[in-house]
């Protein structure tokens, strides 16, 4: 009776749990995971451990997120975007967003922006040591080399997105979608001081207000869950009345 030429099949259960590894470390190679079953007891050769490797294309912002997600505390981006005001003049928006609460640390307005006034928010931003230790942008030309010095010069380390990527940004180009959707789409902006008074009022709405799913259904500045034994609910209009707080009085 011929016997097949070749190595034998491994034990199921050994093929699973390369499976396994490999769906959990999307970055493990075939080396990596074989060195994992030595130290599980198993033994296998590596050209046996790459048969069973998942064949499934990586994420290619597996990486990107997961910088994301490790260093939210340590990260704030910024970025710009455009207003029309009613006489067709262009406003430009320059918001500095921290990642943990989603929290807009500093906005401004300004029709013709350039290197030092960008470079200056972000001193206006983050005052008295309270730097955070990256910031994430995209490669804009308004990002010159004198700011890039003075954000150096505040300890702090850029992170520039890869080109027309911008959800590589994802928390400030929300932001944004949300303001346009929610405020800007439903006014017409008159001129800059007009444009600053409504993003004003808009982030006192989205900080002290709007819930986020991702920040457990709470807003930036936490909402104290209010019982019904302390009233009736009553509607606080913001935003000009384009959005409305409910709470409890008796």
């Amino acid at each position: 009776m011929s016997r097949k030429a070749g190595r034998p099949p491994i034990q199921r259960e050994l093929r699973d749990l390369i499976r396994r590894m490999s769906r959990e470390n999307p970055l493990w190679g075939a080396p990596r995971i074989l060195l994992e079953l030595l130290l599980l007891g198993y033994h296998a050769a590596e050209r046996t451990v790459a048969k069973y490797l998942l064949r499934t294309r990586k994420p290619s912002s597996q990486t990107w997120r997961t910088f994301l997600a490790n260093h939210v505390p340590d990260i704030a981006a910024c970025d710009f975007f455009t207003v029309p005001t009613v006489t067709f003049r262009v406003l430009y928006v320059f918001i500095v967003l921290r990642h943990d609460r989603r929290r807009v640390v500093h906005f401004n307005v300004t029709d013709h922006p350039y290197a030092e006034w960008a470079a200056q928010q972000i001193i206006d931003a983050f005052p008295y040591e309270e730097a955070p230790r990256f910031l994430l942008r995209d490669r804009d030309g308004i990002y010159g080399d004198y700011f890039k010095t003075r954000v150096k010069g505040m300890g702090i380390e850029e992170v520039l997105i890869a080109p027309r990527a911008p959800w590589q940004n994802p928390y400030c180009e929300r932001l944004v979608g949300s303001i346009r959707r929610e405020c800007l789409n439903q006014v017409v902006v008159l001129h800059e001081a007009h444009l600053r008074r409504i993003l004003e009022a808009y982030f006192e709405y989205y900080h002290e207000a709007r819930a986020h799913l991702s920040l457990e259904r709470n807003s930036p500045v936490p909402r104290e869950v209010e019982p019904a034994s302390r009233g009736t609910v009553i509607s606080i209009p913001q935003v000009g009345g384009l959005h409305h707080r409910y709470a409890r009085a008796a």
